[in-house]
């Protein structure tokens, strides 16, 4: 489940912060309780960047369909 406060997240501060969570895991040193913190914190990021990726896409497909039926001049 996503908390509030990643709702709040644009889509750039919640890629920003999984890139530091990813750097963060890849350098190892954290105990396992922290790296399993971490995962779980990057998976919610993860999703936040998806929906604005994911909503981002749908406007563009709406935008292309409606430049599409003006040229057909429906």
């Amino acid at each position: 489940m996503t908390s509030k406060v990643d709702e709040t997240l644009s889509y750039e501060q919640a890629r920003d912060e999984l890139i530091e969570v990813v750097r963060r895991l890849e350098a190892g040193g954290t105990t396992l309780e922290e790296a399993l913190a971490l995962w779980e914190r990057g998976e919610e990021l993860a999703k936040v960047c998806r929906r604005w990726l994911e909503g981002a896409r749908a406007r563009l497909d709406a935008a292309l369909a409606e430049e599409e039926a003006a040229e057909n001049g429906e």
